[in-house]
This record gives structure tokens, sequence and C-alpha cells, in this order.
């Protein structure tokens, strides 16, 4: 009788949530729905859902990762205690990964504030033009990966980097901001870890130690590598006594916010996770059939999902899932999804039906979830467990934004 009542009030209480999430939408998978057909009636029975969520969305979109690796270390190869006027201890270091008598190794770059108590909590996201674009520090190692020449932030002229790339992407990083709050900062150039660039995929940075992985349907993507590295940036973490460990949130913006949200989906380690106008596999819904499709994924940036995913070109509704399933794994950690007014392609009120749908998972689990509230004003957030908001302006990374990250993190990660 007891098991009943429990059942009935799962229906009464979680699935309303799901169903008001698809209103003017086609209809989206259940995540509490076994590919068997079995309803999920339990915590423990979500676990074992949980897991078949992950591995269909892993064979079907982002691709077979390699475990942490075993033959891996960490060099410090830089420490100023007195970085940035002396707001801030500046380490940077070298993750050495080596298999089968290959090699690759990529940069970390760490900035933990002076005047808080540690050990900090830390935010970890990775970088589009190489560490050294990210403040004017003159300390910050030159990136000897590939930068791009055109962009957003055009620095280079051969595709090297030099001192015309320090701090040419400060303006996406509030450096002193998140110091000021008291956290640590990390950031990892996404070149170093896998090439960005179609014709080199697969050719560079970790893809090279795991030919494996490449050689079936569901190979290790890009994405799936960018996400692979920050778990491995967490890694080190772990050994560094400045820092706590159990409070790292994982930020990411545009396709490197997609990577971040597979990082909380696959790593339960972090503790949170904090995306900007990540879109299409990320946190924007295939369904709705605006912006970004899997066609122009897979056509486009090839490199970025598995192979598997270019069966459903044309076909995103045929997905076995959607994107609300991605914050169904981070549950029941704080995710906060960030869109922007102009940013089309991105589809924000596809974004806030993302956190809607994935409300019931959060509940379920016992937090606050997502506000059952309308679309919100600009600049004006919403959040429970979820959080969202959407300002004025197109595709980049302000200041407001930050500001709302970081009050998220105070309320989740501050001690």
């Amino acid at each position: 009788m007891r098991v009943f009542v429990l059942a009935l009030a799962f229906c009464l209480i979680v699935l309303p949530k799901i169903i008001h999430a698809q209103e003017g939408n086609r209809a989206l998978p259940d995540p509490f729905t076994f590919n068997s057909g079995k309803k999920v009636k339990s915590v423990k029975e979500w676990e074992r859902r949980r897991n078949e969520i992950l591995e269909t969305m892993t064979h079907e979109m982002y691709g077979a990762a390699p475990q942490r690796p075993k033959n891996m270390h960490f060099e410090v190869f830089d420490l100023d205690k007195n970085a940035l006027g002396g707001k801030a201890t500046r380490k940077q270091v070298t993750v050495h990964i080596t298999e089968k008598g290959r090699e690759a190794q990529f940069d970390l770059l760490i900035y933990i504030p002076n005047q808080a108590k540690h050990p900090v909590p830390a935010i970890i996201g990775l970088n589009f033009i190489g560490n050294q674009a990210i403040h004017a520090d003159p300390g910050i190692k030159l990136t000897t990966a590939w930068v791009e020449k055109s962009g957003m932030f055009p620095c280079s002229a051969d595709g090297k980097a030099g001192d015309a790339c320090r701090g040419v992407n400060a303006s996406q990083w509030a450096v002193d901001s998140i110091l000021a709050r008291g956290y640590a900062l990390v950031t990892l150039y996404r070149e170093e870890i896998a090439s960005d660039r179609k014709e080199h995929a697969f050719q560079t940075g970790v893809h090279p130690l795991y030919p494996e992985l490449q050689q079936r349907e569901d190979n290790f993507g890009t994405v799936a590598a960018w996400a692979w590295a920050l778990s491995r940036g967490l890694d080190y973490l772990e050994t560094d006594k400045d820092i706590d460990a159990k409070r790292v949130a994982a930020f990411g913006f545009s396709r490197l916010g997609k990577a971040a949200l597979w990082a909380g989906a696959t790593d339960r380690r972090f503790a949170a996770v904090l995306s900007n106008e990540s879109g299409a596999g990320g946190g924007k819904q295939f369904r709705r059939g605006i912006g970004e499709d899997i066609n122009r994924l897979c056509t486009v940036f090839p490199h970025w999902y598995a192979r598997s995913l270019g069966k459903y070109k044309g076909k995103d509704t045929e997905l076995p899932f959607d994107q609300h399933f991605v914050l169904s794994l981070i549950a029941p950690r704080p995710v906060y999804l960030a869109t922007a007014e102009d940013d089309k392609n991105a589809d924000p009120q596809g974004e806030f039906a993302t956190a809607r749908a994935a409300d019931a998972v959060y509940r379920f689990l016992g937090t606050s979830g997502f506000p059952d509230a309308p679309f919100p004003a600009l600049n004006q957030p919403v959040s429970g467990q979820i959080g969202f908001h959407i300002r004025p302006g197109g595709h980049d990374v302000k200041m407001f934004d930050w500001i709302q990250f970081l009050n998220f993190s105070d309320l989740h990660l501050q001690k």
C-alpha cells in the first residue's frame, strides 16, 4: 500500500512538470522511463536509469572516452605568490599523459585568491585562444598550440601565439571579480587537448593516445575530449592543498559550454556546472527545431560528436533523448544556463525549456529544482538548484553573466 501511495504521489507531483515543460513543443522523451518501458519508482531505480541514460548518450552522441589515465603526472613549472599585484597566487601546471609509448600534455593556468581562507572553491573552464589570452599578465606561458587567425578575438597572422595574444580574450574572463569573491580560477586551452579544426581532427592533443577509440561509430569526439580534460584538471586540483576539490564548478561558453555540461554529466566530482550560451548539443532542446540542429553539427563540426550522431541528421525528433537528459545526469548538483536575447542560434527559449524539463528529476532527488515561473524578462535571473537568465546582446560572455554565475556559486559552493 505504501509503495502505491508513493507511486501515486510521484505521478501527481513529478509528471505534470514534465507535461508543462512540453507545452508548445514536440513531446520530450521521459527521463523516468527505462528503455524497456518500465517506469522509475525509487531513487535506487533512478541510479540504474541514470546509468542507462549515460550509456545511451555516450553511444549515440558524445562518443566513448577513456578512463582516467594510469600514467599521468603533474609538473608545477610556475609559482608566483605575488601575481596580479599581490591579489593572487599564480600556478602553472603541465598535465603529462602517456599511453603505449605516446605522450600528450596540456597546461593549466591557476589563479588562487590570496586574501581568501584556504582551501578555496574553484571554477575551471576551457578557453578559446590560449591561457595567455584570459589576462594580460606577462607571466602566463604562451601556448605553443595553434591559435585562430580570425574570429572573435584575432591575435595571430600565422597561427602562433605571441605577445599580441596576451589578454585578448580578457573581456570574457572576469578574473578580478572571481578572485574577489573568493574563488580560484583554473583554465586550459582547447587546442592543446583536441584540435577544433575539422581537417586536423583527432590528429593532435590527447586523441592520438587512443587510436582504438576512433575505430568505432561511437568514437571519442572532440567535445567529449574537452570534457575529459576538465576531469583531468580536477585530478590535479585534488592534489592541490590550496583548493577544495569538492567545491569545483565546471564552466564553459558556447561549444566549450557543451563540454562543461558533459563534464558535469560524466564526472560527479564536479560540484556544479555553469554553462553560457551552449546551444545545440549543450543546453537547448533539439526538438524545438530552432537554431542549430543535428545536421549542422554533423556537417560543419563533424569532429565535435561521435559519428553515430550522423544517423539523426534531419531526424532530430527521433533522438532517444534530448538535452534535459544531460541536466538529469548532473542532478541533483546545481547547474546554471545563461543565454542572450540576440543569440537566436542558441535558442534561449529552448534552453529555458530544457531547465524546465529537468526540474522533475531534481525534485524527485529532493532538491528545489527550477522555479515554476514564466520565461523571465531580460536581466532577471531565476534559480533554484537549476538557474537561468537571459540578458541583452549576442553570443558572448559579459560581466552580467559572471555576476549571476558567482551569485549562484555563492549559494551552492561557499561554506
